[in-house]
């Protein structure tokens, strides 16, 4: 078993997608929900496509939503094995305001029934991908963009969580529950909820929904999707504890992957999904400014000699955000 002095999990650290061009998903983000664009870089592992960050103002972990950026790449399909929904906290009785806003950008929306006595807004961004908006009492006044063209009343407050789809549920619970210290708080029909243990009751991204649906579609990653979830630990030092005690366990990992603004490390759950677990440090401004974050292309040190050969192959992206108020 674990042990929670020398490591926790916090919630969620970010949710990474596949999206075709960069363009429209910049647009939508930064333009629609009024994200901040927090890095812009490029995929470590493929140089030539972007990898678009978005965030709070400054990038806190548990607002971060990230974009492979594909343009041209296929359409993948969501279902069992994947994280299907990304869930967007803001204020009480601000989905009104959000149903006008998206149907002035021609984006259709459907209100849920309430979920955990929650409202719920449910839509698809450009890809297709689905997202959420739940109305949520519990928020940290940080965790918006103030640049953002939505009224701060109304304003995105990082991730309120994310759901899971799984053919079943009982050995990811396990993992949750008797690995990860996440406990269950309460069931509605196949979903079931979790939280950290350690959390605090204002952190963003601190619900994790499983659903269990054995007869659904198995998904395929591509854009439109979710490509892994990844989850907190506060240090370098927690992250390595991590490490040998997912490895005990028989799980198959990564090594430590150096991701500039945060490491990390990946392994699937027995459902499927990949999941990765990344520390709080170094944070988005080790390469920029705070009030610079984004505007520029940013390359890791070893990338920098290709930079030439990297801006010439990479599309143009206009940063302004062009979405009606």
């Amino acid at each position: 078993m674990l042990n929670s002095e020398t490591k926790s999990i916090l919630g969620i650290h970010h949710i990474t997608a596949i999206a075709g061009d960069p363009q429209q998903n910049v647009d939508f983000y930064t333009g629609v929900l009024g994200l901040r664009l927090v890095k812009l870089t490029v995929n470590f592992d493929d140089p030539e496509a972007y990898h678009l960050y978005y965030g709070d103002g400054h990038g806190r972990p548990g607002t971060i939503l990230t974009f492979f950026a594909w343009p041209g790449a296929r359409r993948g399909r969501q279902g069992n094995g994947q994280v299907t929904a990304a869930s967007f906290a803001v204020p009480q009785d601000s989905l009104a305001f959000w149903r006008e806003r998206l149907a002035q950008n021609h984006i259709a929306s459907e209100a849920l029934p309430e979920r955990f006595g929650q409202r719920v807004l449910s839509f698809h961004d450009v890809d297709g991908m689905r997202l959420e908006l739940v109305e949520t009492v519990a928020l940290d006044s940080a965790h918006y963009w103030e640049g953002s063209q939505v009224p701060s009343e109304f304003a995105v407050h990082g991730f309120h969580g994310a759901t899971l789809s799984e053919t079943g549920y009982e050995h990811t619970a396990a993992l949750l529950t008797e690995t990860m210290e996440y406990r269950l708080l309460g069931q509605e029909q196949n979903r079931f909820r979790y939280e950290p243990v350690h959390s605090h009751p204002d952190a963003a991204g601190r619900i994790l929904d499983v659903t269990c649906a054995p007869a659904g579609p198995e998904g395929r990653v591509a854009v439109g999707t979710i490509h892994h979830i990844a989850f907190r630990t506060a240090d370098d030092v927690q992250q390595r504890e991590w490490l040998r005690e997912l490895g005990r366990l028989g799980y198959n990992l990564s090594p430590v992957m150096d991701r500039i603004y945060f490491h990390s490390i990946y392994y699937r759950e027995p459902g499927g999904v990949l999941f990765e677990i990344a520390t709080d440090s170094p944070g988005f401004a080790v390469d920029e400014p705070i009030e610079k974050l984004g505007e520029a292309l940013q390359l890791p040190p070893w990338l920098e000699t290709l930079r030439p050969r990297i801006e010439a192959a990479l599309p143009r992206i206009q940063r302004k955000q062009r979405a009606a108020s």
